[in-house]
């Protein structure tokens, strides 16, 4: 599938917009149209962490995204990139459109001088770990989230 990787763009907001929605009903999370209208704040304020890419196929249309943000990294003294999310629309899935992102946002680490890139994903979505396990490799660190 011949695809452009690109910045996010005001004009990609209704496209964007069904996608994340989407996106955040696949992973379980409720979502409202205030919680999409800040989050697409963060993407356009320079001063916030949150980047995006979004994935235009030949027809013009956006079928998926990447938000990523950097981390500084106390051992090392260096910035990593971090994937938050990443999307593609069931129609466009299976073409290789993953690993096109993973890609954009390491060649865009390299630019930046960060020199990783780290995400995580559900133990049991393996149809996303099967592109994941070709661009990097699983690492023995396990995730812990605060009781609230």
């Amino acid at each position: 599938m011949a695809v452009i990787i690109r910045q996010v763009a005001e004009q990609d907001r209704d496209e964007w917009d069904i996608l994340f929605e989407a996106y955040c009903k696949f992973g379980g999370d409720e979502q409202t149209p205030e919680m999409r209208d800040r989050v697409w704040g963060w993407i356009h304020d320079q001063s916030a962490q949150t980047l995006c890419f979004v994935v235009e196929n030949d027809q013009g249309k956006i079928v998926g995204f990447v938000h990523f943000r950097s981390f500084e990294r106390p051992m090392p003294a260096t910035k990593g990139a971090y994937i938050d999310d990443m999307f593609v629309a069931a129609s466009s899935r299976g073409q290789g459109v993953v690993d096109k992102m993973i890609e954009a946002v390491g060649a865009y680490a390299k630019e930046q001088g960060w020199d990783i890139v780290r995400w995580m994903t559900s133990e049991t979505n393996y149809r996303a770990r099967s592109v994941y396990d070709r661009h990097g490799t699983k690492s023995n660190w396990v995730t812990y989230q605060l009781n609230s």
